[in-house]
């Protein structure tokens, strides 16, 4: 009992280190001072419909908090597709979850970096990416991007930490939803999700 405890504090140490060391390395890369909640990693999985057959795309993974909770949902790891663009946490992902498709590169080009992918279509997008760190015309190419690789309906989640959505309504365009403002998570954050159709 108190090995599993040692090992799992440990292991959440390690967690909460490589997180800040890349904060430090890349701080337009990372959007908070520690790693997404379980909790909210949690909500952000709850979208993915298992039924749908569909690989899930998430973006920003991290130390992989919220690709823990989608594997925790029940999609298999090689039916989703991680792009990280910190190669530290992504060498970090691969050796954590095997099997899951991850992809050293840019999200905010994602025909390149998706590459053989790049005409997949997905179930829904989970995005971790700290948008307010970007302009907003690359915000609303990225989101529109998504969306052209969902069916109609599926939603792109995205978690930020403003009180506002990252991206500028754009009613004849994508459809923006407040899905739930997490208190327990540090900072407290607030789900987005956007749709067409």
């Amino acid at each position: 009992m108190a090995l599993r405890l040692k090992e799992r504090l440990g292991k959440k140490f390690d967690e909460e280190i490589r997180f800040f060391k890349g904060m430090m390395q890349g701080p337009r890369t990372v959007g908070s001072i520690v790693p997404t909640s379980s909790v909210t990693a949690r909500k952000m999985a709850s979208v993915v419909n298992i039924q749908s057959g569909l690989p899930v795309l998430e973006l920003g993974p991290g130390t992989g908090a919220i690709t823990k909770a989608i594997l925790a949902r029940g999609v298999e790891p090689e039916n989703l597709v991680a792009i990280e663009y910190s190669t530290d946490f992504f060498k970090h992902l691969v050796r954590l979850y095997p099997g899951v498709n991850f992809i050293n590169g840019d999200a905010f080009d994602l025909d390149k970096t998706l590459g053989v992918l790049r005409g997949q279509t997905f179930d829904s997008v989970i995005s971790g990416i700290p948008l307010l760190n970007f302009p907003m015309q690359a915000r609303i190419a990225l989101l529109e991007s998504l969306l052209d690789r969902l069916p109609p309906g599926r939603p792109v989640v995205q978690i930020s930490y403003g009180a506002v959505s990252p991206i500028i309504a754009r009613p004849e365009r994508y459809h923006i939803k407040h899905f739930d403002f997490v208190v327990r998570n540090i900072p407290p954050a607030q789900l987005w999700i956007y749709r067409r159709g």
